[in-house]
Order: C-alpha cells, then sequence, then structure tokens
C-alpha cells in the first residue's frame, strides 16, 4: 500500500482518487478551495464536477499542502494545466528529494511554450517526475468502465511504479519513454477538439468528423516530430486514441466549447457554460507559437485561434480549410 496525494479535486483529480483507493492505497485529496474540501468532507462526493461517484469515508480531504505533501510516496497534480506553475511553486518547500510527481493534467503554457511536466521539474527541481494521460473520462474512470492510459517517464523504473499503483483490472496502464511526444498529444488533440465540436454545432456530418481526426493527427504529428517526439507515440493511445475520444464524446469539454461557439457563441460565453476549464483553449496559442517556431504548418489549428481570437464566424473558418491550395495527401509517397 502507498501512500498517495491528489493535489487537485475536480473530476480527473476525484476519479483517480477512486481508482487509487479502490487499489487499497491510503488517499489524500488536497484542494485550495476551501468549499470544496467542505463538500468532498460533508458529501464524499465531487457534487459539482463528478456527480454520482461516492468517495470512501476513510479518506483525507485537506487545504493544507503541508498536510498532503509531506510523507507521501506518490503525488498527483491534476489541477487545470494554468494553475500547474502556481500550485507547483507553491508545493516546492513539502517536496522532499527525489518524491515522485505525477502530472496528469494536459497542456502548454503560452508564454514558455513548456510542457507541464518541463514546468514541474522547473519549479520542483528536487522531485522526480512522471505523466499519466490516454483515451480517458473521468465520468467513465469514476464508475469503472474499461480504460486503457499509459505513464511516461524519462526512466523505466519510474513508469513502472506508476504503472503498478494505477492498473486494475478495469484500468490498464502501458509504459512508454516518450513524454515529449505524450504531452504534446495530450495538448494538441484538444485544440482539434474544439474544431470538431465547432463542425458539429454547424450541423456537419460523419464525413467532417472523420476529416477533421485524420487530419487533425496529421497536423499533431508533424509538430511533435519536428520538437524531437516519436511518431508512434503520435499513433498510440495518448495521440490518436485521445483524438478520437475527444472529438467524439459527450463527456468532452472542448468538443463541448467547440459545438456552442459553432451554434453562435462567443469563446467566453461557451466556457462560462461549460463550467470547468477548456484546456483547448489554453493550449491553441502555445500551439501556435510552436509551429512558428518550427516552421510547422497547422491549418486546423491556426483557423481554431482565428475563431477564439480574432472572432473570425466558425462558417469562415470551415470554408477556409476546405479552400486551400490543392495538395497531396502524403508528400512521401511515390508516383509512377
Amino acid at each position: 500500500m502507498a501512500k498517495v496525494s491528489v493535489i487537485g479535486a475536480g473530476s480527473w483529480g476525484t476519479a483517480l482518487a477512486v481508482v487509487l483507493h479502490n487499489n487499497g492505497h491510503e488517499v489524500c485529496i488536497w484542494s485550495a478551495i476551501e468549499s470544496e474540501i467542505t463538500m468532498l468532507s460533508e458529501k464524499h462526493e465531487q457534487v459539482e464536477k463528478l456527480p454520482g461517484v461516492k468517495l470512501s469515508e476513510d479518506m483525507l480531504f485537506t487545504t493544507d499542502l503541508e498536510q498532503a505533501i509531506v510523507g507521501k510516496d506518490m503525488l498527483v497534480l491534476a489541477v487545470p494545466s494554468p494553475f500547474t506553475r502556481s500550485t507547483a511553486a507553491a508545493m516546492n518547500p513539502y517536496v522532499s528529494e527525489n518524491q515522485l510527481i505525477v502530472s496528469v493534467a494536459k497542456g502548454i503554457e503560452e508564454n514558455t511554450l513548456m510542457t507541464l511536466s518541463q514546468i514541474i521539474k522547473e519549479e520542483i527541481p528536487q522531485c522526480k517526475v512522471a505523466v499519466l494521460c490516454g483515451p480517458s473520462h473521468a465520468e467513465e474512470v469514476g464508475v469503472g468502465l474499461p480504460t486503457i492510459l499509459v505513464a511516461g517517464a524519462a526512466k523505466r523504473e519510474i513508469a513502472e511504479l506508476v504503472q503498478s499503483t494505477f492498473m486494475n483490472e478495469v484500468l490498464r496502464i502501458y509504459t512508454s519513454p516518450d513524454v515529449l511526444g505524450m504531452e504534446l498529444g495530450a495538448s494538441l488533440k484538444n485544440v482539434i477538439a474544439l474544431a470538431a465540436g465547432m463542425a458539429d454545432g454547424l450541423g456537419y456530418g460523419d464525413n467532417t468528423k472523420a476529416a477533421l481526426i485524420t487530419r487533425g493527427i496529421s497536423e499533431m504529428s508533424r509538430l511533435a516530430i519536428a520538437m524531437g517526439a516519436k511518431q508512434e507515440t503520435l499513433n498510440g493511445l495518448t495521440g490518436i486514441g485521445d483524438l478520437i475520444v475527444t472529438c467524439a464524446s459527450k463527456h468532452s469539454r472542448n468538443r463541448r466549447a467547440g459545438y456552442l461557439m459553432g451554434q453562435g457563441y462567443t469563446m467566453q460565453q461557451a466556457m462560462d457554460e461549460v463550467k470547468m476549464v477548456v484546456e483547448g483553449v489554453y493550449s491553441a496559442k502555445a500551439a501556435m507559437a510552436l509551429a512558428q517556431k518550427y516552421q510547422v504548418a497547422l491549418p486546423i489549428i491556426e483557423q481554431v485561434n482565428e475563431v477564439l481570437f480574432a472572432d473570425k464566424p466558425v462558417k469562415q473558418a470551415v470554408s477556409e480549410l476546405m479552400l486551400r491550395d490543392k495538395k497531396v495527401e502524403h508528400d512521401d509517397l511515390e508516383w509512377e
């Protein structure tokens, strides 16, 4: 049995806390929001973000970071990506040498273009860092529906420790050393999911969705490989697998926000309606900055940025994608 704290009491952190407790670990959930901890303590349920998933009476809920961190075998950092740096900085004084932090949020920091694991390591240099991601929604993981994720770390033994801590009969965990590819796939797919939602909001069909997913993974791969990631990762669970579930699922907040924008909502109105952090909005600008840095064309992500930040009508963005210059699908295939 391990002592594990989940730092962040949103839907994903709560769902993973349930998994860890079911696996026999001693679990603590931390939140900076006192009303959230009061709710968890009194109702043993994340009523607002994960209703219907009950939390065990013997879980600890706290707003005290020191209590949540000191003496724990593993820390699961589950705050939304815009709060990763500030939370990591607050954690630093209490994190011991080589204490393991598992990053489970998804995003790229806009001003530095750093991934979340890079941010954690910069703010808490004494820790060990791993990531856990893949095609998953908290609503399904929380109730034990079969799900497959990937644990990533630079060293095999760290990834295998995360694997053994989380894996059970309904949650299968693979391992990977390509942390960069995993984090880029997990972040960029949220931007493509916004586009898929916009198409749904416009009333477009399955043909459009299939095209967005397929060309989306092509964009994600081009950028990730230019940055040093591996094609196999983008072809796998944390690339195309995560992209499919985020573009298609009723649980996807990114798809939902995009859908509302396709219906005529502004970005802010859509985010207010979703009532949770829409990670794709925060990753979209960073993705374009990376595209410029590495000189990679990302036409779908570029149009999403135009809709989000330049008030371009969604229908016009789709039209411009369809009317781009003629292309071959794969540049490296040879003609007779």
